[in-house]
């Protein structure tokens, strides 16, 4: 876009002293009427020197060196104090000498008192002078002006006398063509950038009342998306300094943001505030006065090493969804915070697990060989790491969206309570935590449970004996979960195991959280409180099976012998003319089964002799078992 010529236009203010050819133009002094200019003579610098001095002789007198000492006149004045302030003024006659001497230097109080006498004078003579020139111009005035005269009456004429005083006009005379020019050019000049900053100064203020205008507009703009968003818009407090007495105007100007959850705690609600930004140039279109930007991080080590991690990820969306976005995660991190804070409290508190507090850190040995922390960190240093273990990593986010929907619980509870009314009987809230602890001391009882079980079927297996494990460690269905953290009165979450062996025998366990085990038996259902008591039991109740079916197989095979066949405690002994045969069944730690057998006959010597079957050769228990007793039989 060009600029107007006139506004390229510069007027300088110095006086030029140079025309278009670089020549110096001499003074204008006069013009004479015949046209001819007289310019300013050109002096030398003798010639300046000289008329300087002369016009000190002039002005100051012929005897103005001879006054001075040294070219200064202070020694002569301060003498001079020096005498009139030694000079007596007591007696008449010292007074006429100085008066007949000459002429002393007056003191201060004689000079006021003169000063007082002279304005006084000078006063009157001023106003009589003014009287004088207001009746001077009177006159003139009147002078010229013919007297009222009667219709039809001629009036005679007055022969004037000269007056005495006489008034001349003087005018000053009209400027020269080259200076009208000048001075009309700085008068342009000077309206021209007058006229250029006046506009200058409307420019500007017209563009702030628009910026203000399309402040205002956004600011309400954005305050109808923020309320189509469901967030609640609460009146702002009096500005300080307003009027709160009686009949004062008390309604709010402006409005604040609540983005906190309805029955949080007044503390969270009073930190949950925001508003929008009016300042122009705003880095930020809201703002949250007490926003602390931390973030809540839940992780998970469990006894291999392996750590994993859960935190909330902030929502980056589209222009059309900042405000909303930004109110999200500003929520988020409130609501974070005051789980934390509940986390705190309840921590100090778990009948079975040991937690460590700290200010901004909580470490609980929630399980065996699992440690579970919670942290609130920098919303910037939160960094996604990924997990090796998928199934832990699963049970992190877990925990972190679990918590969220035990404070809505809690909230739930506090909020029927306020609505029921003072009758009702008050009950604590539920707990925020102790169903994540029970949750994972329940992961971590199934977990050691089936393997246990495992361990009983990799024997079996080894051993050649069918057998199918079912194991179900949450029996519950996707609404029912839900239910279990939705619903404070609702059963805990459990599950089930079915171990089938040989597709004879059952065997079928029933979980509860956080670790209830219950064995349903043929002939009892038990309770079982330890790891060590499940294991005992289970290879007694599958070394009892084992055990019947060698009898069985037994009774079939010496049948022809009469033999007998019957359990003794947790042996199985066949008896028969002339031989005694006696079979024990054992597991071992290390997933492997153990049968002894004991062989007492004519054959043997007299202590007997002893076999063992291990699950780790090629022939199955059971036909190494026949063979035994085919051989017993001699039976081929």
């Amino acid at each position: 876009m060009e600029t107007p010529s006139w506004k390229a236009l510069k007027l300088s203010l110095e006086r030029p002293y140079k025309d278009e050819n670089g020549v110096p133009i001499p003074v204008l002094q006069d013009i004479t009427p015949q046209g001819e200019q007289i310019y300013e003579p050109k002096q030398t610098t003798s010639q300046v020197l000289g008329e300087n001095l002369r016009r000190i002789f002039l002005e100051r007198g012929v005897d103005f060196f001879e006054k001075t000492k040294d070219g200064n006149l202070a020694d002569r004045i301060a003498e001079a104090r020096v005498d009139v302030k030694d000079t007596p003024l007591d007696t008449t006659e010292n007074s006429d000498d100085d008066d007949d001497d000459g002429p002393g230097i007056m003191t201060s109080e004689e000079l006021f008192k003169m000063r007082s006498e002279i304005t006084s004078q000078l006063f009157i003579a001023l106003g009589e002078m003014t009287h004088a020139r207001d009746l001077l111009s009177a006159i003139l005035s009147t002078s010229g002006q013919a007297p009222h005269s009667i219709p039809g009456i001629p009036i005679p004429e007055i022969q004037q006398q000269d007056a005495p005083l006489a008034a001349t006009i003087v005018r000053k005379p009209p400027p020269i063509v080259s200076v009208q020019a000048f001075n009309t050019q700085l008068a342009i000049g000077s309206k021209d950038e007058a006229l250029r900053k006046a506009s200058d100064v409307f420019k500007a203020a017209a563009d702030r009342l628009e910026g203000g205008r399309l402040r205002g507009e956004k600011y309400w703009a954005d305050a109808l998306k923020i309320r189509r968003g469901n967030w609640a818009l609460i009146p702002a407090p009096l500005p300080l300094g307003s009027a709160t007495g009686k009949g004062a105007d008390k309604s709010s100007k402006d409005f604040l943001i609540s983005y906190g959850l309805e029955e949080s705690s007044s503390s969270f609600r009073r930190r949950a505030i925001g508003h929008m930004a009016s300042v122009e140039n705003a880095s930020e279109e809201l703002i949250f006065p007490f926003r602390q930007g931390t973030l809540l991080r839940v992780s998970l080590t469990s006894g291999e090493g392996h750590t994993s991690l859960a935190f909330s990820k902030n929502d980056f969306r589209t222009e059309d969804s900042a405000l909303d976005s930004l109110l999200k995660n500003s929520q988020r991190e409130i609501v974070e915070q005051e789980i934390f804070s509940l986390l705190v409290h309840e921590a100090s508190r778990l009948p079975t697990a040991s937690a460590k507090v700290s200010e901004r850190l909580i470490v609980i040995d929630s399980a065996l060989g699992t440690e579970l922390k919670f942290e609130l960190v920098e919303s910037d240093s939160v960094t996604p790491l990924a997990s090796g273990n998928a199934l832990q990593q699963a049970t992190c986010d877990l925990i972190y969206h679990s918590l969220h929907a035990l404070l809505l619980r809690r909230h739930q509870h506090l909020k029927t309570q306020r609505l029921s009314g003072s009758d009702a009987p008050k009950t604590d809230p539920p707990p925020v935590l102790q169903p994540i602890i029970d949750l994972l001391q329940y992961q971590v009882f199934c977990q050691r449970v089936k393997t246990v079980i495992e361990g009983i079927v990799t024997a079996l297996t080894l051993a050649g004996i069918a057998s199918t494990l079912w194991f179900q460690p949450v029996g519950e269905v996707g609404h029912e979960l839900v239910n279990l953290l939705d619903n404070r009165h609702a059963k805990t979450v459990g599950g089930q195991c079915i171990l089938r062996i040989d597709r004879r025998h059952t065997v079928r366990f029933s979980f509860l959280a956080p670790s209830t085990l219950n064995a349903h038996l043929a002939q009892a259902t038990l309770t079982i409180s330890s790891i060590p008591q499940l294991n005992q039991l289970l290879t007694d109740d599958v070394g009892r099976f084992l055990l019947h079916r060698i009898c069985e197989l037994g009774r079939e095979i010496s049948d022809d012998v009469s033999g007998i066949w019957f359990l003794d405690l947790n042996r199985c002994v066949g008896r028969w003319e002339g031989c005694t045969l006696n079979f024990r069944i054992d597991f071992h730690a290390n997933s492997t089964l153990r049968c002894t057998l004991f062989r007492l006959d004519r054959h043997t010597p007299k202590q007997g002799e002893s076999e063992i079957y291990h699950s780790g050769r090629n022939d199955p228990l059971i036909p190494w078992v026949e063979g035994k007793i085919r051989k017993a039989l001699g039976v081929p």
